[in-house]
């Protein structure tokens, strides 16, 4: 049966319209019933583990199981469990000060932190079980009901969440609408009372303007062209691994992998050794039927990521194929492509004009940091940025002269992984942050609550206005 064809669009509208009703009768969730939805959560990510692993190995043509367990399965459970526990610490209502006197006369004030309602995801297929079951983490705890548009690529994987999810939740709770680009465009035009989408920056333009004619609060997790640093003081040996790690992990479609790199001019070649060597080492026995090495999803993104590689030749720089046994990608069952280094980029090169999401890296030199400093600020603000070295006033100034969503320093993604860091983008590579608390605070609505004395003190602010109002009301008003 054809995605499109599960529900149709009125479908939509219909369970938000259910979903917000359950809610608004319900009322804020208890904190036991928001750690049950994070446990029946939980529960199916460990119960399909297996199960969602194959979906998505059927969804790229190859995709590294053990690699699924760290990055959908694995993180997943780990955003779930760090809400779980934390859940009644960042329900509890904040008190905060009332305006003296009459905090002094028995007014009290507090900010209580309540759900928003009904989320929309839009989820994507790099990472299709993480990147749906990651934001629930903060929308469970913050005590909301989800509806989830995942992506049509991963089309599998889509269908067994779909199950899996109405197996474990009544679909007040959470429902899953898979389907095509214009089941897409429906579900993000619909009223949610918020929405997160992870994905394309030009396709987040679109979201946008949908989400803006029911002035729906948006977070926007994207992507971009996210830079390396390598500064003079790195240890180019143990980058090059972490580097290439990072660019081979899901064959790059990652939207913090490394886009590209700055090498001091004199250590490109060193460089370069170190990777060839660090490929080498992660994959001894080749890539191309290697388990642990995932194919591209698709031939669309096959073709894509090649005509880069291609355009860059032919405009003159140095390609530089990764590839430890010399196997011969010409001839697979899948879309696997070897990682590839370009050497000493131009801007005219589409290399370095589009998000890679793939395991190419561009390579360019510096002669002094802020070179790769100015660069890096004369385009869009990027989702990650990851500095290598052991110069701390470098690190320093790269960080104070830099603006990007986050940072991992001697390493690259990892600042993903800590539940107690936000993430999110600024600019193009996104708006809002979630995971942890302020994945919890993004899905809440922080309701000021102020209770009045009984003092009637008070009536000195209401007409007729007389000389006690004026004296108080020119003690404020001064230097």
């Amino acid at each position: 049966m054809p995605l499109d064809d599960f529900s149709s669009d009125q479908d939509m509208r219909a369970m938000l319209q259910r979903q917000r009703a359950a809610h608004d009768m319900a009322g804020a969730p208890t904190a036991g019933e928001r750690i049950d939805r994070l446990e029946r959560a939980i529960d199916v990510l460990v119960t399909n583990r297996k199960a969602f692993n194959e979906a998505m190995n059927a969804d790229y043509g190859h995709r590294s199981a053990d690699a699924g367990d760290l990055t959908d399965i694995a993180a997943s459970i780990g955003a779930l469990k760090h809400a779980k526990a934390n859940v009644r610490k960042w329900m509890r209502p904040e008190r905060r000060k009332s305006q003296a006197p009459l905090g002094l006369l028995g007014a009290s004030s507090r900010v209580e932190n309540q759900p928003k309602g009904v989320v929309g995801i839009v989820s994507p297929w790099n990472f299709p079980v993480n990147l749906t079951f990651s934001p629930l983490a903060g929308i469970f705890a913050a005590g909301n009901r989800a509806m989830v548009k995942p992506s049509e690529f991963t089309e599998a994987t889509s269908e067994l969440m779909r199950e899996t999810i109405a197996a474990a939740f009544d679909e007040t709770e959470l429902a899953v609408f898979p389907g095509g680009p214009e089941r897409g465009a429906a579900f993000t035009s619909l009223p949610f009372d918020h929405l997160i989408f992870t994905g394309a920056t030009s396709i987040a333009r679109h979201v946008m303007r949908a989400a803006a004619d029911n002035l729906v609060p948006l977070t926007l997790e994207l992507g971009g062209k996210s830079p390396v640093i390598l500064g003079r003081s790195a240890n180019f040996e143990k980058a090059a691994k972490r580097i290439m790690a990072g660019k081979t992990l899901n064959a790059g479609q990652i939207c913090l992998a490394p886009d590209y790199a700055f090498a001091p001019n004199d250590k490109l070649d060193e460089f370069v050794g170190h990777a060839k060597a660090s490929v080498e080492a992660m994959y001894p026995s080749g890539l191309k039927d290697n388990d642990d090495y995932t194919s591209i999803v698709n031939q669309r993104h096959y073709d894509r990521l090649q005509s880069y590689v291609t355009d860059a030749r032919e405009k003159g720089a140095e390609i530089v194929e990764l590839n430890p046994t010399g196997d011969d990608f010409s001839q697979q069952q899948h879309y696997k492509i070897p990682p590839t280094l370009v050497l000493n980029p131009t801007d005219e090169m589409t290399v370095m004009q589009d998000e890679i999401f793939g395991p190419i890296l561009p390579i360019k030199t510096y002669q002094e940091t802020s070179e790769a400093v100015s660069y890096i600020n004369q385009n869009d603000r990027p989702l990650g940025l990851y500095y290598f070295g052991a110069d701390a006033r470098e690190e320093r100034e790269v960080l104070r002269m830099t603006t990007s969503g986050g940072v991992t320093v001697n390493d690259v993604i990892m600042h993903v992984g800590q539940e107690d860091l936000p993430f999110g983008g600024i600019g193009p590579s996104g708006m809002g942050s979630y995971h942890g608390y302020e994945g919890f605070l993004e899905f809440t609505h922080r309701k000021a609550v102020y209770r009045q004395t009984g003092s009637e003190l008070v009536k000195m602010i209401r007409p007729p206005y007389g000389n006690t109002f004026r004296k108080q009301m020119n003690a404020q008003i001064k230097k």
